[in-house]
């Protein structure tokens, strides 16, 4: 059987829950068309909380703020999402004293890893360092360990980050997602063509995957 390739563009943040539990969905669907459909993954930035200050906020205090979430609403939340992650092979650890932080430097680094391949790898450990180790993903020290665990060059991280190269490039990727009318993520775009918003069920993602032209082939990052 010939081999048949399909882009798949995901919008998303590396402190949102739902970002997580949608890839984990996706990645189910991936896996069950390994055998026929090759699968080309592109991260790109939304940032939930652009105007986040460097030191962060109380993530609990922030949601209530933003949203109006009660204490009884939150905690609801937490343990429904922790649910949700351990029956897809994730940990959310939430914490009452776990802040939420400003992810603007995490999608400069994921832009970079992208020539080299590690987008996913880099954006799975962004997702455990916040949800599961709890930690600053708006902090230097945070982001060159992650990229070490991602297979990238730490030193090279640390000049990305500390030159800021594609800081411009990231803010108007952002800009014209949000034009083209990407309000929320996740978001998921496959084939340039069809948009699956939000963490829809894995069934979501096989249904459309089931139309695309089978072939053998495996899950694959871009390069």
């Amino acid at each position: 059987m010939s081999t048949s390739t399909h882009r798949i563009d995901i919008v998303s943040d590396v402190v949102c829950p739902w970002c997580i539990i949608g890839y984990k969905r996706l990645e189910q669907a991936m896996l069950k068309y390994a055998d026929r459909l090759l699968f080309e993954l592109h991260w790109h930035p939304f940032e939930l909380n652009p105007h986040m200050p460097p030191e962060g906020e109380n993530l609990r205090e922030h949601l209530a703020g933003k949203y109006g979430t009660t204490t009884e609403e939150s905690v609801a939340a937490r343990e429904k999402l922790t649910a949700l992650g351990k029956s897809l092979g994730f940990e959310f650890r939430y914490r009452d004293d776990m802040r939420t932080y400003n992810t603007f430097k995490a999608h400069q680094l994921l832009h970079w890893a992208a020539a080299s391949g590690r987008q996913t790898a880099l954006k799975l450990a962004l997702f455990d360092a916040f949800f599961t180790r709890r930690e600053d993903v708006g902090s230097n020290v945070v982001l060159i360990a992650a990229a070490g665990c991602a297979g990238l060059d730490p030193e090279e991280a640390r000049a990305v980050l500390a030159d800021g190269r594609y800081a411009d490039l990231v803010r108007a990727t952002s800009q014209r997602l949000m034009q083209q009318g990407i309000q929320g993520v996740p978001a998921f775009i496959v084939d340039n063509t069809w948009l699956v918003s939000g963490a829809q069920e894995s069934t979501v993602f096989e249904s459309l995957f089931e139309q695309l032209a089978p072939g053998e082939a495996t899950v694959a990052d871009a390069t």
